[in-house]
């Protein structure tokens, strides 16, 4: 019996067809991709290692409670510059800030809600710190506390107050424990802050810059930034080798979140953008914040975690210095109180 005769198949043709297929498959994969909802998160620039433990739990509980996947992407700098670059374009759907007037500058653009801050409890602000000092082992200068800082022999390491709200946070703790001290002296306040600014050795741009140069420059005796901050750096870098110090008096710094409506909107993610502020405030995620030695509100958690934040009266930048928009005309505008204090 004759065999039948099977149909020769040219090998230029299947290569054509081998290439369709494959690309077909690659459009498919592209489409699903891009059907897939990316949400970004612009923050402060030492918050690059907390978000990165808080976005795969959000993810994972997104999935979980929509079926959905999403991607998390974050922006990180100085909070001001971040809120500069949403002002020009950046299509974050979210910011993390630490400073109000950040986020309130937005709110002045049009970009965030005008009633933002009770849009969530607490102003907005689902953890806050304090500011705190890291010293080197043994605390070789005896560095107990803000007047220690004004000493002639003492170097200090902070960030930026014209480009960081970490570093506006450092200054405006600084004047405010003066301004207890002298009992109100202008005169005697100003020129603690003068010699205070004048032992500054390296004023980097954001609060990640200043500890490189503090652990990895090996400049200055003392970094001042956030006491979360601190820690963490204690933590990563050996807590044999730095210590840390909780001045007796220092600032209230709260961390302020808003949704970016219009960018939220025009990216298809106002839902998503509103659940992932929401999971900041949720006992897990806040026992996370702690992790990472930031103060929260969460009352079991506070319990749960109380022996690692040491007492300290935070005095309110609005009780201070009257405002937000007050503390940064006088102090922190061109020709203002920062700049005449820096000219000898």
């Amino acid at each position: 019996m004759a065999l039948p005769v099977l149909p020769t198949i040219n090998n230029a043709r299947l290569g054509a067809s081998l290439l369709a297929l494959t690309l077909m498959a690659s459009a498919s994969t592209d489409a699903l991709a891009q059907d897939e909802r990316e949400l970004l998160n612009s923050s402060y620039d030492i918050a690059r290692e907390l978000f990165a433990e808080i976005n795969p739990e959000f993810a994972t509980w997104w999935q979980q409670e929509h079926d959905e996947e999403i991607t998390i992407s974050q922006s990180h700098g100085g909070s001001s510059a971040q809120a500069r670059a949403i002002l020009q374009g950046m299509r974050a759907d979210v910011v993390t800030f630490n400073q109000v007037t950040d986020v309130q500058v937005l709110a002045d653009a049009g970009l965030v809600a005008e009633d933002w801050q009770e849009a969530l409890a607490n102003n907005a602000s689902p953890y806050y710190s304090t500011t705190a000092f890291l010293v080197r082992e043994g605390n070789p200068e005896g560095i107990e506390s803000w007047a220690d800082l004004a000493r002639d022999d003492i170097e200090i390491v902070f960030p930026n107050p014209k480009t960081s709200g970490n570093g506006r946070y450092t200054y405006l703790a600084a004047w405010g424990f003066a301004e207890d001290q002298f009992d109100g002296d202008e005169q005697k306040v100003r020129d603690f802050m003068r010699d205070f600014l004048s032992n500054v050795v390296v004023f980097d741009t954001g609060g990640r810059g200043a500890t490189t140069s503090f652990i990895e420059r090996g400049m200055g005796d003392v970094l001042i930034s956030f006491e979360s901050e601190v820690n963490n750096i204690r933590g990563e870098y050996g807590s044999d080798d730095y210590e840390v110090v909780v001045p007796p008096v220092s600032i209230l710094a709260e961390f302020p979140v808003a949704v970016v409506g219009p960018n939220a909107e025009r990216n298809g993610n106002a839902d998503l953008a509103q659940s992932y502020l929401e999971f900041l405030y949720t006992e897990d995620t806040q026992r996370l914040l702690a992790g990472f030695n930031y103060r929260v509100h969460h009352p079991d958690v506070i319990a749960e975690f109380a022996d690692r934040f040491p007492e300290t009266e935070l005095l309110q930048v609005e009780e201070v210095f009257g405002s937000w928009d007050n503390a940064m005309e006088t102090h922190f505008g061109s020709g203002g109180l920062l700049d005449q204090l820096q000219r000898r």
